[in-house]
């Protein structure tokens, strides 16, 4: 245990040199494993991932995160270096909604304003007209006049969420993240009965017999400015289990539960495999030899940077 710590020690006094050095910037992800939250230079949600990232004045931009987050760092910053710790950190959610089966989608319903996640890939961002994160999906949707109709990709657990917020009809593609759709009702309501006082806050990319449970649905940073506001309440939180590690250093008087999903896994929570692929050795290895690097075609580019510009402006404040 204390070699491990020694370790992680000297991995995270060389990251912070070769930041230096290179004029870097670490962008994590609230999913991501404690350590890199703990050396990054920035911890958020994909709204407040983006919003740094079209900020930095950084020469190189490492994301910790999934592809599709760097990929929008590049479409934003075009002229600096994008590096993800590992290549493989995909998303399932992003996986769900193939271009060319989407832009037939799109074809089946003309007319219609096309609304995309953020959690997709740069192809699917340049086949749409303005893209949101969870943190201001409900604020992009209601900027859209009432008689407009919409298509909503690819999360289609947050499209019926909006509907149901909005009183919208939004046509939803038939896409959802295998992290959010892994928690057990009947073991969360188990686990309710054991804590009767808790409240349940939830992301809104989860099922919606999880959401109708909760007292807060909201983004990850919503979730934990909710548990900032409520100090020393008990909280159940069904999310991908990474944020608990922020949540306990920004509310550490708080009681933090993760949500039990239905497989037995070692931490009866809910992780993104995806997320946790990334570690500080492989983080410390792409600033050092700033790769693997994440590129975007320049069409695809030019295309998906207008509906990302779009919601940057709309999220202004938020």
């Amino acid at each position: 245990m204390l070699q491990i710590q020694s370790l992680t020690m000297d991995l995270k006094k060389a990251i912070t040199k070769l930041k230096k050095e290179k004029n870097a910037v670490i962008l994590a992800h609230y999913y991501q494993y404690p350590e890199i939250q703990d050396v990054a230079d920035y911890v958020g949600d994909s709204l407040g991932l983006s919003q740094r990232a079209a900020e930095t004045d950084a020469d190189i931009i490492v994301f910790a995160g999934v592809h599709f987050m760097a990929e929008t760092a590049k479409i934003l910053n075009p002229e600096k270096k994008v590096v993800l710790p590992d290549l493989k950190a995909g998303c399932s959610l992003a996986d769900s909604c193939p271009p060319d089966e989407f832009e037939k989608f799109i074809k089946m319903h003309p007319g219609h304003t096309v609304i995309t996640y953020v959690n997709c890939s740069a192809e699917i961002k340049a086949l749409t007209d303005i893209v949101c994160t969870s943190s201001n999906a409900l604020k992009i949707v209601n900027s859209i006049p009432k008689d407009q109709p919409i298509i909503f990709a690819p999360d289609k657990n947050l499209g019926k969420y909006i509907n149901n917020k909005t009183g919208r009809k939004m046509v939803l593609w038939d896409g959802s993240c295998v992290v959010h759709e892994a928690f057990s009702l009947e073991k969360l309501l188990q686990l309710y009965r054991k804590h009767p006082n808790a409240l349940i806050i939830a992301h809104p990319e989860s099922e919606a017999h999880i959401l109708k449970t909760a007292t807060y649905i909201g983004s990850t940073a919503g979730m934990i400015d909710f548990v900032k506001q409520n100090p020393k309440e008990t909280f159940i939180v069904a999310t991908e289990a990474g944020i608990l590690h922020q949540m306990k250093k920004q509310v550490p008087e708080a009681e933090l539960i993760p949500a039990p999903t239905e497989e037995d896994n070692t931490c009866a929570c809910s992780e993104c495999a995806y997320m946790k692929v990334n570690t500080l050795q492989k983080l410390h290895d792409c600033l050092l030899n700033e790769s693997p690097e994440v590129n975007v075609a320049t069409a695809i580019r030019e295309k998906a940077l207008v509906p990302i510009e779009r919601m940057l402006n709309l999220s202004k404040g938020l």
